[in-house]
């Protein structure tokens, strides 16, 4: 079996000429698609966990970088949730045109996950949410960070899970609140599991309740971790994610 994680990526162009980059694995079932979190990027543990699974139980599965974001091209402070879900949007249709779609998104992947799957329509057979953060461009800053964002047009704050800091920009701030969910019905009608850490310090867990009140399918499920972080990357998080996503696939 090929080991794709390994293998270059395939691109595909957007009309402004970046390239996207993408790793398809072929395989039976709906198409699994794999959206990063912030600053995060096709091969991160979670992502290629599920490819391995994937690869083992002969599963379609489509893993995509966002413009400025792992070896896709173009500037990070270019992006804002808008370009970024295009880029997925753009990768989806090039790379898996038809056939039932599972969309599976970490943190802010998962805000991207529900626009999507609102576009798409009946093409999402179901929808995971790995921490989802819906809208933490109004509850993930104080006061003083918007006004920081407003007057400085970028935010720059130093983060655990990397070396370089975060930074927001205006612009992403600016279209992540044009774009805000949780306020209105979430015109989703696809089975959703939303697996989410209650000791994550980053995105409340009380977030996971209030999407799947606003949801608009009657097959919602959400798994609280007790113990369980913002990354859900250790060895019981990994198992109980593929288990959660296996059980999708198989209604």
């Amino acid at each position: 079996m090929t080991d794709i994680s390994l293998a270059p990526p395939s691109f595909v162009t957007r009309p402004d000429g970046l390239r996207l980059a993408y790793r398809y694995r072929a395989g039976n079932g709906p198409t699994l698609v794999f959206l990063p979190g912030y600053m995060s990027d096709m091969q991160g543990g979670k992502a290629l966990a599920l490819d391995d699974w994937a690869g083992r139980e002969d599963r379609a599965m489509l893993r995509l970088d966002y413009a400025g974001c792992g070896e896709s091209e173009g500037d990070f402070e270019d992006g804002t949730l808008a370009s970024w879900r295009d880029d997925a949007r753009l990768v989806i249709d090039a790379v898996a045109p038809e056939g039932p779609l599972v969309l599976i998104g970490s943190s802010m992947g998962g805000w991207l996950a529900l626009l999507l799957a609102q576009e798409l329509g009946e093409r999402v057979a179901g929808l995971v949410g790995i921490a989802a953060a819906p809208d933490f461009t109004d509850w993930g800053f104080s006061a003083d960070q918007k006004e920081d964002i407003w007057r400085e047009g970028r935010l720059v704050e130093p983060t655990p899970y990397g070396d370089q800091p975060y930074v927001t920009t205006h612009a992403f701030w600016e279209s992540g609140e044009a774009l805000r969910l949780l306020d209105k019905p979430i015109e989703v009608g696809c089975p959703v599991r939303l697996l989410q850490g209650q000791a994550d310090s980053d995105v409340p867990w009380h977030i996971a309740p209030r999407i799947a009140e606003q949801l608009r399918s009657g097959d919602v499920q959400t798994l609280l971790v007790k113990d369980g972080d913002h990354r859900l990357s250790r060895p019981q998080d990994i198992t109980l994610l593929i288990e959660m996503v296996a059980r999708l696939t198989e209604t």
